[in-house]
């Protein structure tokens, strides 16, 4: 194999690498974001509500089909709750998950 060959497969083998790491931080990102939903709405289902969560992230790119759902699902509990909470919540959610895989 050529130089050229080996870079573009250490290339292809890097981005393999980070989007498996990408995908594991959002599920344990989800995961630490249910736990803090439910801490917050008083359920104590929290794996099938990360379960819920993780399965809801699918529906769309990026993060507005979690934010809804979780959105909906505040309003069904009938409690409040801030846009910018939610944002700032998620946000360090996913800083922690982070950290677990770095």
């Amino acid at each position: 194999m050529n130089k050229f060959n080996e870079r573009e497969k250490s290339f292809e083998n890097k981005y393999a690498h980070d989007q498996e790491l990408q995908f594991k931080v959002n599920v344990k990102r989800n995961k630490y974001l249910a736990e803090w939903v439910c801490n917050r709405l008083g359920k104590s289902n929290i794996e099938d509500y990360a379960k819920a969560l993780i399965k809801a992230d699918f529906q769309e790119p990026g993060d507005q089909d979690l934010i809804k759902k979780i959105q909906e699902d505040f309003k069904a509990n009938n409690t409040p709750l801030d846009p910018k909470e939610l944002n700032k919540e998620i946000q360090s959610c996913f800083e922690r998950a982070k950290k677990d895989f770095l």
